[in-house]
């Protein structure tokens, strides 16, 4: 039997649809934005959550914070500690699973793309109000909310 989607539904897969389209763009324009600074988006990412916690993470923390998967952030993490952007630090709640923060020269390469990217985002921004964009804001944090939701249920079943 087919079916067809709800109103609703269609309108959420234009915005599923667009949204693919628009990461693959944000992360072209990230990589440009990053690589003055020897980094890539994925590894811009990494540094900006740290960044914007304004503390140690671990990599499952920094997972969730960013959507990326443990392994790539594993894998991120792996290279800008040996760069010297990174540093691991012990986590006394979790022998196995270190906390990872900035090192100076992390934080400044952050604070340099950052200085960046303030201009780039002030212009993409440009003729788009602020409402628009805080309601695109709550409807994907409300998609994302009830993607995480369903993906824990999903886990609680296997």
């Amino acid at each position: 039997m087919s079916r067809a989607r709800t109103p609703a539904g269609d309108a959420a897969t234009k915005l599923i649809l667009s949204t693919f389209r628009a990461n693959g763009l944000f992360l072209d324009a990230g990589d440009l934005l990053s690589a003055d600074e020897g980094l890539t988006s994925a590894r811009w990412q990494v540094l900006g959550a740290i960044a914007l916690a304004d503390r140690p993470l671990t990599v499952p923390q920094i997972a969730r914070r960013m959507g990326l998967t443990r392994q790539s952030v594993h894998a991120s993490v792996n290279r800008l500690v040996r760069d010297g952007f990174l540093e691991l630090q012990p986590n006394a709640d979790h022998r196995t699973s270190s906390l990872i923060g900035l090192t100076k020269r992390g934080s400044a390469r952050y604070e340099a793309i950052d200085a960046r990217q303030v201009e780039w985002t002030n212009k993409l921004s440009r003729g788009v109000t602020r409402s628009d964009i805080e309601m695109a804001v709550r409807v994907l944090d409300e998609l994302c909310r009830r993607l995480e939701h369903d993906r824990a249920a999903e886990g609680e079943t296997r």
